[in-house]
């Protein structure tokens, strides 16, 4: 296994086993698990509503690193980042941010532009969080993409497996350094760069019928699994951080609850894996929370804010 991807399970297991806000309540895990419900994962860009996967391989694997780039990350506000479409119907998260790029992807292809362009092309009822950063992270992509003689797709089309690709991904992009400090340790996540290698490993799968190996990445540590998670009751917080996170307080990047609600949700997802005997990938499984959580209810407790670039 990669050394990375080792990292990921070793640190957050220990986050995990020394957590004093966030715990793991493997009982209900295993009713959940009972009831059969992760018979039925499926891939989360398969229930996408814009014809992405009727785009050729090349065009959609060229569309997955500028979304992953700009646009699967921090996108919670109060209100939330809304915008309208051609068609007059309202969007906000990371649907909204995939219209977006599709549109412009089909339109012309180039994503090199101004910091005023870019916020104009960005433009909803509120200004998107991390504008800036995001235009930071558009011009490290456009330097690389001007370096080559081709296109990412031809650089990464003989990766045909997590490990390799994750290193690619991790060597070539800054943007997705994802390392916290816990208790004096380092813990690694990589949530973006494991969801990128996912998804150009699960289309590649889909478009082009290529056998690959996603079975090595550890899972994505962001706001919304954990949130479902603990709206099952599978994850279980503090009186404190239950009360920060239910009041819409934002939790420090790096802090010791944000860390720990991050490394007990990949845990989760790893505990889930091994009960269903390896049958199906972490990845399938966390796609398949993720995609629970796009079914929003008034009781759902709320997802942790955490301004930052790395989910």
């Amino acid at each position: 296994m990669s050394n990375i991807l080792s990292e990921i399970e070793r640190t957050t297991k220990l986050v995990a086993s020394n957590s004093r806000n966030v715990s793991i309540n493997y009982q209900e895990i295993d009713e959940i698990i009972a009831k059969g419900e992760f018979d039925k994962v499926s891939y989360w860009l398969a229930s996408n509503p814009y014809g992405l996967l009727d785009m050729s391989c090349r065009e959609i694997v060229n569309f997955l690193l500028i979304y992953h780039t700009i646009g699967d990350y921090c996108f919670w506000g109060d209100p939330k980042w809304t915008i309208k479409t051609d068609e007059g119907t309202e969007l906000d998260g990371s649907m909204a941010m995939m219209y977006l790029i599709i549109k412009r992807y089909k339109e012309e292809k180039s994503f090199e532009m101004s910091m005023l362009t870019f916020s104009t092309w960005l433009d909803g009822n509120v200004e998107i969080p991390l504008l800036k950063e995001r235009y930071d992270c558009l011009c490290e992509l456009n330097r690389y993409l001007k370096s080559l003689k081709s296109d990412f797709y031809d650089e990464i089309k003989d990766f045909k497996e997590d490990i390799s690709l994750l290193d690619y991904i991790i060597n070539h992009f800054s943007y997705f350094d994802d390392e916290s400090i816990y208790n004096g340790d380092k813990v690694y996540f990589y949530k973006r760069a494991q969801l990128l290698t996912s998804d150009i490993l699960h289309v590649r799968e889909i478009v082009e019928k290529v056998n690959v190996d996603y079975s090595h990445l550890v899972g994505c540590a962001d706001y919304k699994i954990p949130q479902v998670m603990r709206n099952l009751g599978m994850l279980e917080y503090s009186d404190e951080l239950a009360k920060l996170v239910d009041n819409k307080v934002n939790l420090k990047y790096g802090s010791e609850m944000e860390v720990e609600i991050r490394a007990n949700d990949l845990v989760v997802i790893d505990y889930i894996a091994k009960k269903l005997n390896n049958k199906v990938s972490r990845m399938d499984i966390n796609d398949y929370i993720w995609l629970l959580g796009q079914n929003k209810s008034k009781n759902d407790k709320p997802y942790h804010r955490t301004l930052t670039i790395y989910y």
